[in-house]
């Protein structure tokens, strides 16, 4: 299993255009530096009013499939 830490810093207006269906990917730089594409619907539980914004680990098989986000504590 493979993890990725992301700091992520999304505003409102640009869920939005995910959830709005103009984007179905996120992409991210995690920690480590690798560049990271994972599905937008994996935000829709972390967002609030403001967007989404924290420190999240995304967790994936090593092939890659399977991704689940989890806020960091």
């Amino acid at each position: 299993m493979k993890h990725y830490e992301l700091q992520l810093d999304i505003s409102a207006d640009e869920y939005l255009a995910w959830y709005a269906g103009s984007a179905r990917y996120v992409l991210a730089r995690s920690t480590g530096g690798q560049t990271i594409r994972f599905p937008a619907s994996l935000l829709q539980r972390f967002v609030t009013p403001s967007g989404v914004h924290g420190t999240f680990v995304l967790s994936c098989d090593d092939a890659h499939k399977g991704a689940r986000l989890q806020r960091k504590a």
